[in-house]
């Protein structure tokens, strides 16, 4: 797979190139140059296809030219140790939950994956390379689990003091581990983060790299949930399928988008209504960036990516296919409540916001989505522990919290000065590149 940048197709690098080095300097955002059919891989699946080998198959499929058939299936079956649990609800609609990792988060599997690609890329052509992130302390936990035994790649975290959770003092680098978690006294650690890598020099010297979507090769570990997803429904259903998610940073949407790309058999994504991603009055879909060109945007925010500069340039060659597969759908806090109850007293499901909201979208688009024998697979994100004062908020029970959640929400605590300027995270960054 040759990478080339949403801002310029002329510009274009081989796979491990744009993972290792995450970020074009147009400022725009890593996407295929060439899409292949893997509709022969796709349609050969079945419920008995376990989540690695769906993951390792495609991922030969994707890189075939750099790595052989073997070293991409050792990538998916170090990544990939749980997979996700698709429910049947309805005679046609079913849940995916994606929370059945190291942390009760989807997030597990899209870094999971980019660590032992980007260990195994790093391993194979020589060299380390150093995440720089911000988190708001989940993907310490994550992380921790992630690059543990990973020899050529190490993590610099900022997060706000006070925040980090799930790690242990064995993850840190000065005890021998992979992780240097940095505290900040204010909101200011996305800007340092920001001002490190605007340093170009710098960051190529060090193989400076995110472990967030804005890195093509996380996104690349978010595509496997659509396929899996259809192996277990296709003997099943007969018509289009459609899948409902929530927004976030439009991460999961758009790797569904390249599940479809590389000939994925779909319907369509139902999601909420966002100020980014909306309808016009006649009910076609409008992402609201597009207004702006490519020249007078920002760059890629590497503290903070969104995915939609991605999804523009999917339909770039036939913008009016938009309307034909993202179907947004305006749903209110009530609308949420309702549908959060109606998951747990019909079908006896916890749901936090997140997956309330894309039920709640699903139910305003249902008669579209179910005509003609459609079903839909209604897209769980997280552990709705993790959501435990909402579910008892709204259906008057909590979820039985489990333990590897319990693990990843206890607070760690870290008795080191804060930082407050880039050049102490340069100088970080230095010390244990050495």
């Amino acid at each position: 797979m040759i990478l080339t940048s949403t801002r310029n197709p002329n510009l274009k690098v081989p796979f491990s190139d744009g993972i290792i080095h995450s970020i074009p300097g147009d400022g725009g955002l890593y996407v295929p140059s060439n899409l292949q059919d893997l509709r022969r891989w796709i349609m050969y699946t079945n419920e008995k296809t376990s989540f690695q080998n769906i993951a390792g198959t495609l991922t030969s499929a994707f890189i075939n030219e750099e790595f052989s058939p073997i070293i991409c299936e050792k990538i998916a079956t170090e990544a990939f140790p749980h997979e996700p649990v698709l429910k049947q609800l309805d005679e046609n609609l079913f849940c995916l939950e994606l929370f059945h990792g190291w942390t009760g988060c989807h997030r597990d599997y899209g870094v999971s994956y980019l660590c032992a690609l980007l260990d195994t890329i790093l391993t194979m052509k020589g060299g380390k390379a150093v995440f720089l992130d911000y988190t708001n302390g989940e993907l310490g936990a994550i992380l921790a689990k992630t690059l543990k035994g990973k020899k050529n790649l190490k993590a610099v975290l900022l997060c706000k003091k006070g925040e980090y959770r799930g790690m242990k003092d064995e993850d840190f680098v000065w005890n021998g581990g992979n992780i240097y978690p940095l505290e900040v006294e204010d909101d200011n650690g996305k800007n340092l983060i920001r001002e490190v890598f605007a340093d170009t020099a710098f960051t190529n010297e060090y193989n400076l790299t995110v472990a967030n979507t804005a890195n093509f090769g996380r996104l690349l570990g978010h595509i496997f949930f659509f396929p899996f997803a259809f192996s277990r429904v296709k003997n099943i259903v007969h018509g289009d399928i459609f899948y409902s998610l929530a927004p976030g940073n439009y991460s999961n949407l758009v790797a569904g988008l390249y599940s479809w790309r590389f000939a994925l058999p779909l319907g369509g994504f139902i999601l909420p209504s966002t100020g980014a991603l909306t309808t016009d009055t006649r009910g076609n879909t409008l992402i609201m960036d597009s207004f702006v060109s490519l020249e007078k945007r920002n760059k890629t925010d590497p503290s903070d990516p969104s995915n939609l500069e991605r999804m523009e340039e999917i339909f770039s060659a036939n913008s009016l296919m938009l309307r034909n597969f993202v179907y947004p759908s305006p749903v209110t806090n009530e609308d949420v409540d309702e549908a959060t109850k109606e998951l747990f007293v019909k079908y006896g499901i916890f749901a936090d916001r997140h997956t309330g909201r894309a039920y709640a979208a699903l139910k305003n688009r249902s008669e579209e989505i179910f005509e003609d024998e459609g079903s839909a697979i209604l897209i769980a994100r997280d552990d709705p522990a993790l959501s435990q004062s909402y579910c008892r908020h709204t259906v008057g029970e909590a979820p039985e919290m489990k333990e590897n959640v319990q693990a990843a929400l206890e607070p760690t605590i870290l008795s080191r000065p804060t930082v407050s300027t880039a050049k102490e995270i340069k100088d970080i960054i230095k010390e244990i590149s050495k």
